[in-house]
């Protein structure tokens, strides 16, 4: 049964079945017969194909068994890894995702710790927009994310574990970086942004939009990296992490503008909700806590 459950679930992610035999290493008969056992099993339709064969449509009972194929699947191999690390060795895979700021300035730091301290946990880390990475938590493709912004709590359980500063960053000797940050000043300036779906967009907005700012322009880039260095070249100003500047403030590469309030916002842990955190989730969770605290 687990078998013909994998193939189930290539065959919806796919839409296709050949490309879904081809996925798992099977031929299409034998993805077709699986879909078949399924069927019988459960006394239900669970995909409408073409007289082709060639489009398929997944029933409402097909995507209920997938949702529960997968957190059968997640369940099975969660249980095998704590099985393995039964003792006081934690052993199996743990798949992190992360939003870009969080997987590119705070994460890799952290990991190098975490792996010398779990050195048969094996890792794969995916890093995606805060929008995405929610996505593959939804569909179990990782463990635990970890996440800037906002993230509806229906499917998810959320835990804050840090908290970022914001900063209005300009280029280095911009003429407002020795005055206070007041809206007037940054009226129709351009600003420097991620895309829709990130954390650090978001937050932008929102600053944008609680100060009465209006933008000039918004000039969108993929990453953070870009984002800084598009500031530093002087294309336009950026709302940003504390954590993403913190080595071109040292280096005179950009400046922040003075603010008569503190802009923060929340770093979490996101999972499933309604799943039994396996046990290296639950290490990683304890020493991530630890570790943020002497940040």
């Amino acid at each position: 049964m687990l078998d013909e459950l994998k193939t189930f679930i290539a065959v919806v992610e796919y839409k296709n079945f050949t490309k879904a035999a081809e996925s798992i290493n099977l031929s299409q008969p034998s993805v077709s017969l699986h879909i078949k056992h399924l069927e019988e099993y459960f006394n239900t339709t669970l995909i409408q194909r073409s007289i082709k064969q060639k489009n398929i449509n997944i029933t409402q009972s097909g995507y209920l068994l997938y949702e529960r194929s997968k957190q059968m699947i997640k369940l099975l191999n969660d249980t095998k890894n704590d099985l393995l690390g039964y003792g006081n060795v934690v052993k199996g895979q743990l798949h992190i995702g992360a939003s870009f700021t969080i997987g590119e300035y705070l994460l890799p730091a952290f990991l190098g710790k975490f792996a010398k301290a779990y050195p048969e946990l094996e890792l794969e880390v995916t890093i995606e927009n805060t929008h995405n990475i929610c996505e593959k938590v939804k569909n179990f493709q990782v463990d635990i994310a970890l996440v800037e912004g906002t993230v509806p709590p229906s499917h998810f359980t959320i835990e804050k574990f840090y908290t970022d500063k914001m900063e209005v960053a300009v280029p280095y000797n911009h003429y407002l970086v020795n005055n206070y940050f007041s809206a007037e000043d940054l009226q129709n300036q351009t600003w420097i942004s991620r895309e829709i779906g990130s954390g650090t967009r978001q937050y932008l907005n929102l600053f944008l939009s609680n100060n009465n700012i209006n933008a000039k322009n918004i000039i969108v880039f993929g990453s953070n990296y870009s984002v800084k260095e598009a500031v530093k070249n002087n294309l336009g100003i950026t709302f940003i992490s504390s954590l993403v500047i913190e080595n071109s403030l040292k280096n005179n590469e950009i400046s922040t503008l003075k603010t008569k309030q503190t802009y923060t916002r929340p770093f979490s842990y996101v999972m499933q909700k309604g799943i039994i955190p396996s046990k290296g989730t639950l290490v990683f969770i304890d020493m991530l806590k630890s570790y943020v605290e002497n940040l």
